[in-house]
């Protein structure tokens, strides 16, 4: 009795593993989106309206699947369990991949916020990659010490970066110049292709949806905990996006914020002055650096769990004595660094847009997988489940799985190519793998 008390005090709760969800999503991307978006003018808010709703379905493919499955996980375990162990690790593949790189362009995007107050970090490009490489360091030791410090870290983080947002999503519409918004349509695509585009963007802010379901063992009472976690979390965020990044664009004129390096401290230090515009630039870097600190610790859940299944290498697998993966960690942050390493050169604006739609590609997959995986194991198990049930399961997961194939369609073809040589380059080691486990078991 006192083993398992003291085993649910080390668990996080509703308020913690929503300020996962909430702290993941709200990392690099918000604050740095409304420049890109500027490009298309006010009908990126429809590509915005289309993502909400998107995640939202995604959102709640993941709360029912996290009923029917506890352990931990996420997306791995559930298209696992739905379409076999192929197509498990692929998904555990190429999520970790959107992890690792994505840890990458959230450093790159703290210390790109940081440069607001140490110029040096934006000319110089060495520089500024041996400090977005400490940044992942730093909270790759923070993340080797127990779940409950980086959940704690999570919260104070999460609370602190949504005020910019907060402020500039309310006290900002005093000073909107609707103005701004005309013509509606800046980009001279079709209006169907601008909002493709434009949704493609905002969905990487709010990748990390599914942060409450992969840590899954070490949260209080799953079943209840993590459904209300992750819809909490989508539709706090949602708000949150909308109307700071239509504060934004209201504040500044569209040719203006196209050239924007640090969008919200801008627009705050055009209303406010300069007081402002350090407070925003604060909120922003502990934004990222306080995303980064939670993704650090699902890369390295994900891979664990895919190991115990014996699809990726049993070392990934192994705990420290405070029960972290600390190997997986370690491995992911080393290849996060190299990435970083390697594209200094590029500058931090042009590395963090490549890096973000690598990212956001290599989520997708997971996403499509998981968005069909209960139809899956329904059609697979009919005396199991019954008819109404499949019904209520299509008539979610089949919008999830459409609105992911079609935030496909908008990223770049170079994005795409790269996306598919890193997902394929999985697959030698899954034979090998697969070939060493059925070797052992034939000769035992």
């Amino acid at each position: 009795m006192e083993n398992r008390k003291a085993e649910e005090k080390g668990k996080i709760g509703f308020w913690l593993s929503t300020s996962l969800v909430v702290g993941n999503m709200t990392g690099s991307g918000i604050f740095l989106l409304p420049a890109a978006l500027a490009l298309y003018g006010g009908i990126s808010i429809f590509g915005w309206i289309y993502t909400v709703v998107g995640t939202i379905f995604l959102a709640l493919v993941f709360s029912r699947l996290s009923k029917m499955f506890i352990q931990s996980g996420g997306p791995y375990t559930y298209s696992r369990e739905g379409f076999g162990d192929f197509a498990g690790f692929l998904v555990a593949w190429g999520y970790w991949i959107s992890i690792w790189a994505g840890n990458a362009a959230i450093a790159v995007a703290g210390v790109g916020y940081l440069s607001f107050f140490i110029p040096g970090l934006k000319e110089n490009q060495i520089l500024s990659a041996i400090v977005a490489v400490g940044a992942i360091w730093l909270f790759t030791f923070i993340n080797t010490q127990s779940i409950k410090k980086v959940g704690m870290v999570q919260l104070i983080t999460t609370l602190l970066k949504i005020l910019p947002l907060l402020a500039l999503g309310t006290f900002g519409f005093l000073y909107f110049n609707k103005a701004h918004f005309t013509p509606f349509n800046l980009s001279g695509e079709s209006n169907f292709d601008a909002i493709t585009a434009t949704a493609a963007l905002a969905l990487w802010a709010f990748l990390g949806l599914e942060s409450a379901t992969i840590p899954s063992d070490n949260v209080k009472n799953p079943t209840k905990t993590i459904p209300r976690a992750t819809i909490a979390g989508i539709i706090t965020a949602a708000l949150l996006y909308i109307s700071s990044t239509v504060g934004v664009m209201g504040i500044m004129a569209p040719a203006e914020l196209q050239n924007s390096a640090a969008p919200f401290a801008d627009a705050a230090q055009k209303i406010w002055g300069d007081w402002a515009s350090i407070l925003i630039a604060v909120g922003a870097a502990i934004a990222c650096f306080g995303a980064l600190n939670g993704w650090i610790l699902l890369q390295g859940q994900l891979p664990m769990a895919a190991a115990r299944d014996k699809l990726f290498p049993p070392a990934f697998n192994k705990k420290s004595g405070k029960g972290i993966p600390v190997l997986g960690i370690v491995i992911a942050s080393l290849l996060a660094s190299a990435l970083v390493s390697l594209n200094y050169t590029r500058g931090l604006v042009k590395m963090f847009s490549f890096i973000i739609m690598l990212s956001t590609l290599s989520c997708l997959l997971p996403y499509l997988f998981s968005s069909l995986s209960e139809i899956a194991l329904y059609v697979r198990k009919k005396r199991e489940f019954n008819r109404k049930r499949l019904i209520a399961a299509s008539l979610i997961s089949i919008p999830a799985f459409l609105y992911s194939l079609w935030a496909i369609t908008g990223l770049e073809s170079e994005v795409l190519l790269w996306g598919a040589i890193l997902l394929t380059a999985g697959v030698p080691m899954y034979i090998y793998l697969r070939y060493n486990y059925n070797k052992r078991e034939l000769f035992t």
